[in-house]
């Protein structure tokens, strides 16, 4: 025995390789990933998600009977009030028939709603068809029926009087819709990519900065069926709360087929530089993509509601409107939007 104290340093040699500590991969960071926006994701799946015909006959057939229960028990209770007191029985029968002609009010503008979002989807297929062909007639008919939509907005009275002032000068289909979008509809495009910018801004923020489970979620639902609604009131839509839902429904089962809500590399880089900005919180990361998925919604949003496809007018791009919605509100955001 030597007598030898202390720890005994063993080192083992493979293959003739001498291993070393700096030679070892590094440790995965799973807290430091790239954003995914999961909130988006999972909205845009719960919206586009098509229930089976067994589940869509169980609502109704529940609907009917909740309806059908409630009505018997309101009647039972109406007229055991009559019985007991005359006057309180009269008021509560007034009180009843006012609920009743309001709701039918609400069913009627439910319907003329509905119409309205028919009206404006079928003068879009109309124009698509009019541009493909080298005829005016049809494209002066579309132009026409343009002008009629918007007759009872004031705030267009001066771009519909230049416009009518102008279409006489044009003699060729594409001439008439590109002067169209921008006599027309240039203002309502503007403001259309208002309501996206602030919908990309909430959505963004309350990611970041809420940390309760499922709040970005609900945030996002929210604010897409809000902007989804707006964009169609901007274009003379005026979508009621069912009509509202189904082009939700109808725009996120578009942008699912066609994998529009998939986050890439290129969509990160593009809006906010996501490599830096993972690298200073994975949430401000997650804002920023949940944002832009946002305003890939509007976007696709103005398609489907605009009268007339985007010929002589620009696309609006989701770079530029993410980087004016979160200019200045996240680190390296700013300056993004050219």
């Amino acid at each position: 025995m030597s007598g030898r104290r202390g720890p005994i340093l063993i080192e083992e040699e493979i293959e003739g390789v001498h291993a070393s500590p700096a030679d070892a991969p590094p440790v995965p960071d799973t807290a430091m990933d790239a954003p995914t926006g999961q909130a988006m994701k999972t909205m845009a799946a719960l919206a586009s998600r098509r229930s089976s015909a067994l589940g869509r006959w169980f609502r109704r057939v529940a609907v009917a009977l909740l309806g059908f229960a409630i009505s018997v028990a309101a009647w039972s209770w109406l007229e055991s009030l009559i019985r007991r007191n005359e006057i309180l029985g009269l008021a509560a029968l007034i009180l009843v028939a006012a609920f009743l002609i309001l709701l039918f009010a609400l069913c009627v503008r439910e319907v003329a709603a509905l119409w309205r979002l028919q009206k404006v989807g079928q003068l879009h297929l109309d124009a698509e068809a009019a541009m493909a062909s080298p005829d005016m007639v049809p494209a002066r008919a579309v132009a026409d029926r343009l002008v009629a939509l918007y007759a009872g907005r004031a705030a267009l009275d001066w771009q519909r009087a230049r416009f009518e002032e102008r279409r006489g000068e044009v003699l060729d289909p594409d001439a008439l819709f590109r002067l169209a979008e921008r006599e027309l509809l240039a203002p309502l495009d503007a403001a259309a990519r208002v309501e996206i910018e602030a919908a990309a801004r909430q959505v963004a923020t309350v990611t970041a900065v809420v940390p309760l489970a499922l709040a970005d979620v609900a945030t996002a639902l929210a604010s897409n069926l809000r902007m989804i609604r707006r964009i169609a009131e901007i274009y003379g839509g005026r979508a009621g709360t069912v009509g509202a839902w189904r082009l939700t429904k109808a725009v996120m089962t578009h942008l699912v087929a066609t994998g529009a809500v998939a986050v890439g590399d290129d969509l990160i880089g593009s809006v906010a530089g996501g490599s830096v900005l993972t690298r200073v919180s994975r949430r401000f990361g997650e804002g920023i993509v949940n944002g832009a998925l946002t305003a890939r919604v509007g976007i696709a949003a103005m398609e489907v509601c605009r009268p007339l496809p985007f010929a002589g007018e620009p696309r609006p791009q989701v770079h530029r409107l993410i980087g004016r919605a979160l200019s200045g509100l996240f680190p390296g955001s700013e300056g993004r939007d050219g």
